[in-house]
């Protein structure tokens, strides 16, 4: 086989893959603070949520959380409610509305819209017409998202 047909074979092979269909952060349908449908292509992966909900980069959700299936975690927070039996309370679609966007589920949160890339209210001017080079990032990607959520959904009582 030559380079060339190779390459061609490579090419058809790419081709036929089907393409992402991760939900935008603008896209996402909220219904009452829930989003029903998955945000990303592949499944959570509940050990990489944990990662993501202990990494400071990232989730950080002990930072504000105290979670006891996490007994690793040094000075886990407590601004926020213990997540132990949290699935217990809530289904997946809402667990997937509250880490993409809790402000939309409890007015006044503390917690950050970790899917949310506008809308934003800003505390100062000082950052007026200072936006970063290229489109504004959500915090989480859809697949952290759904890894995290996946975590979620372990804890039950």
């Amino acid at each position: 086989m030559t380079r060339h047909a190779l390459l061609a074979g490579v090419i058809a092979v790419v081709a036929a893959m089907p393409a992402t269909s991760e939900t935008a952060p603008s896209d996402v349908p909220f219904v009452e603070g829930a989003i029903a449908a998955t945000l990303a292509d592949m499944p959570g992966d509940p050990e990489n949520g944990a990662k993501v909900m202990t990494t400071a980069a990232k989730g950080n959700c002990v930072a504000c959380h105290v979670i006891a299936a996490m007994q690793t975690v040094q000075f886990p927070g407590n601004i926020g409610p213990a997540l132990d039996g949290v699935a217990s309370r809530y289904d997946e679609a809402q667990l997937r509305g509250l880490v993409a966007n809790a402000k939309l589920t409890f007015e006044g949160t503390f917690m950050p819209a970790f899917y949310k890339t506008e809308g934003f209210a800003r505390a100062t001017n000082g950052y007026t017409g200072k936006a970063p080079e290229g489109p504004l990032l959500p915090i989480l990607t859809a697949q952290e998202i759904e890894d995290v959520v996946a975590y979620l959904v372990t804890l039950k009582e």
